[in-house]
């Protein structure tokens, strides 16, 4: 529900430089300001589909807390690189680079999670204890810049 609320943030922005730079309403067209908003717009939108996709993977089939976590973590992050973007692109660059990492993060533990299942399978071995304790462990270090 956040990262409805995010988008929809975004989108309002979005919404009022266009009003602002035309008066209009919804044009691609207008000043700087609004080509910056415009584009940190539509990155932070092709960003979140695969977002979703690897949070989900790793809180379904690694650990719950973590991935949710590094969920909430990862909205801070877009949020940080939105206004970023709304100054000097170079802004963005933290959130960027911070975000990226987030994702990494989410998509080791689905990968994780996905050779536990086929240990499980084919060997009898579960791992499941020992992921979630690694990955709950791994997870404060996602606040180090």
């Amino acid at each position: 529900i956040l990262c409805v609320f995010l988008t929809a943030f975004f989108a309002n922005k979005l919404e009022h430089e266009s009003k602002h730079c035309n008066g209009k309403g919804f044009q691609r067209q207008g000043s700087s300001c609004f080509d910056r908003i415009y584009t940190a717009n539509q990155n932070c939108g092709q960003a979140y589909p695969t977002f979703l996709a690897v949070l989900w993977c790793a809180g379904l089939l690694c650990s719950q807390a973590p991935a949710a976590f590094a969920g909430l973590m990862y909205l801070f992050v877009r949020q940080k690189y939105f206004v970023g973007y709304l100054g000097e692109r170079t802004q963005s660059t933290p959130g960027y680079l911070f975000g990226k990492r987030i994702i990494l993060f989410l998509f080791l533990m689905s990968v994780a999670g996905i050779l536990n299942y086929y240990l499980i399978v084919f060997f009898g071995s579960d791992f499941e204890t020992h992921i979630k304790t690694i990955t709950s462990a791994i997870s404060p270090l996602l606040l180090i810049p």
